[in-house]
């Protein structure tokens, strides 16, 4: 088993969450995060004045999934949140050593 971490923008989340059920994906956690990569955020002017904006705001998706998804979900995830501009975001991967189901003690894949 697999834990994504995909950190895209927010714009696309909508899209990205209609990918991931179309091919079955429903476990999912969404937060709400702030923060940047190299593109090192951006100017922006308020009231004639200029300030920088350094943390901007993303969207950061967690799954848990088995093996032989794996693929499957990146592709999906990687299609529908792509723009092809700096900041499109990341997904990050971490093998998971057990899963365990808190209401009946179900572990492995069968508490997914």
């Amino acid at each position: 088993m697999y834990k994504l971490e995909a950190i895209i923008q927010p714009a696309k989340l909508a899209t990205v969450r209609q990918a991931l059920k179309d091919i079955g994906v429903d476990g999912l956690t969404v937060t709400e995060v702030r923060g940047h990569g190299r593109q090192k955020g951006h100017v922006e002017v308020y009231r004639g004045r200029e300030y920088q904006v350094d943390l901007l705001p993303k969207v950061k998706l967690e799954m848990v999934i088995v093996k032989d998804r794996k693929e499957e979900v990146i592709k999906a995830i990687c299609d529908a949140a792509r723009t092809g501009k700096i900041g499109d975001g990341k997904i990050f991967v971490t093998g998971l050593g057990e899963v365990i189901r808190i209401r009946n003690d179900d572990r492995g894949e069968s508490a997914l």
